[in-house]
């Protein structure tokens, strides 16, 4: 990439500082080694099966052009995961966003998706959205436009 005017820059991801912190919650980074079972574990439950492979979640999670973040409680445990395609500049995709089901409408999944922002350094993502989120999507600042997952013929 390059600035307007020819010096080439690196892809902005900005890292925090340090990791996000609300009371009783922390957003962080992902870790596969500490973080990739629990991620399985509740793409698996929600019925994710492209998320639900350890082997596939960890290489996506990973990638170039990714940010991958984890909300922790207060003992640690992984309570959501949000993945985000990202250019740096202009450009974000939230990929994925879930929460463990017991410890959803306590702000887990907003926080992940203030602190992705942040980390991304742009001024809106885009995503998908089945019906059961889309109130919580419409809750923020949007404007919705028509989109679709096409699939391998």
């Amino acid at each position: 990439m390059t600035t307007g005017d020819g010096e080439a820059v690196a892809m902005r991801m900005r890292p925090s500082p340090a990791p996000a912190t609300l009371i009783g919650m922390l957003v962080e980074d992902f870790d596969p080694a500490r973080h990739l079972a629990a991620v399985v574990a509740m793409c698996a439950a929600e019925g994710w099966p492209n998320w639900a492979d350890p082997e596939r979640a960890a290489r996506a999670a990973t990638a170039p052009g990714t940010i991958a973040l984890v909300a922790l409680d207060d003992e640690g445990e992984v309570t959501g995961f949000a993945h985000v395609l990202t250019d740096g500049a202009i450009s974000a995709f939230l990929d994925l966003l879930v929460t463990a089901a017991e410890h959803r409408r306590r702000g887990v999944a907003r926080a992940l998706v203030a602190e992705a922002f942040v980390r991304c350094g742009v001024k809106r993502m885009d995503l998908l959205a089945d019906d059961a989120a889309t109130a919580f999507y419409e809750s923020m600042p949007h404007r919705a436009l028509p989109g679709y997952r096409i699939y391998t013929p």
